[in-house]
């Protein structure tokens, strides 16, 4: 049975199936695709807190809420609790209605800065940022983390005591510490104990890539929401699968050949509006990959579309290839796109 709706201050998620943040994944196009196909909530890829990379390209995009379906929830990174109180005020001042902090990315690179989840190595820090953040804006914050630094550190629990004492609304928990980045499997016993042990609401990460998946990874959490991240990518439609199935205990049919075509079509159309032919083009082409694995002659279509330079070429040479999956031949593609 799907868990019942809850609140994240004043916003009512009625779907317990949330799109995770994921740099580089999660922008507004995709997020308006996952919401339209089921997600309760979609998170931001995160926004840097340093107030002088906020006026570029990279920044403007990933700021940009004009038409998305409330509520609007926007990750932060950084190290420094004031400056993270700034990112959070200028973020609700252009759109966001729920603030996330991230503290759960395992790259070196934001490790090595000491954001992300190095940031649960100082639990008086994380203490810091986090009433810092709360007392700056009039919206909600959330907090994304992992169970530990390392098997030897899973501190989970301890930081998720301090982020409900801080006045954090919702807590996100991958279930693998930051060393693991993400290999091995998922644990979850860590995420039953925060969960256990907190009020607010708790959405359990990590390998949660099907219907049955969600199902077991609630009960075994008793989290109020499931959170899914690499498993959307390229089908975006398992929000809407395990919505219907933790609702009805029954699996809906996959998406026909034809569903995927249109829905790929749209969303690359959406990307090349979003940021423009040149980048646009060349930002689907990771989406194009992740819509056509598994499919016939995958490699093929993959070499020819990722040398599209046009949007035009791009958009013709998917519906191209999916129309020729649809009527059952093999897909002729050209030599060069």
């Amino acid at each position: 049975m799907s868990p019942p709706p809850f609140q994240i201050g004043s916003h009512r998620i009625e779907v317990p199936v949330i799109l995770a943040p994921m740099a580089g994944v999660t922008d507004k196009p995709f997020r308006q695709l996952c919401k339209r196909l089921g997600a309760g909530l979609a998170v931001s890829e995160m926004t840097i807190s340093d107030a002088r990379f906020w006026h570029t390209d990279k920044s403007r995009h990933r700021m940009d809420h004009v038409g998305e379906p409330a509520p609007v929830s926007v990750q932060i990174a950084g190290t420094e609790p004031q400056q993270l109180a700034e990112a959070a005020r200028y973020n609700v001042d252009h759109g966001a209605q729920i603030i996330d902090i991230n503290m759960g990315c395992p790259a070196k690179k934001v490790c090595n800065a000491w954001a992300g989840s190095a940031l649960m190595r100082d639990e008086p820090l994380v203490a810091r940022i986090l009433e810092a953040v709360v007392g700056a804006v009039d919206v909600p914050v959330t907090l994304k983390i992992r169970t530990g630094w390392d098997c030897d550190h899973r501190n989970g629990p301890m930081i998720a005591r301090i982020a409900q004492e801080s006045g954090i609304a919702a807590l996100a928990v991958h279930g693998r510490t930051r060393d693991q980045q993400y290999t091995g499997t998922a644990e979850y016993e860590t995420i039953a104990a925060i969960k256990s042990q907190l009020h607010i609401p708790v959405f359990a990460n990590g390998d949660v890539d099907s219907p049955a998946k969600a199902e077991a990874v609630l009960k075994a959490t008793g989290a109020d929401a499931v959170m899914i991240g690499r498993a959307a990518q390229g089908r975006p439609w398992i929000f809407r699968e395990v919505a219907h199935y933790l609702a009805t205990g029954e699996h809906l049919p996959p998406p026909s050949v034809g569903e995927v075509r249109d829905l790929l079509l749209g969303h690359l159309l959406a990307l090349h509006a979003f940021y423009g032919e040149h980048q646009g083009v060349r930002i689907a082409r990771k989406h194009l990959g992740w819509y056509a694995k598994d499919r016939p002659d995958n490699a093929g279509f993959r070499a020819v579309v990722n040398r599209a330079e046009t949007a035009e070429t791009q958009l013709s040479l998917t519906r191209d290839y999916f129309d020729a999956l649809m009527a059952g031949v093999d897909p002729e593609l050209p030599a060069a796109a």
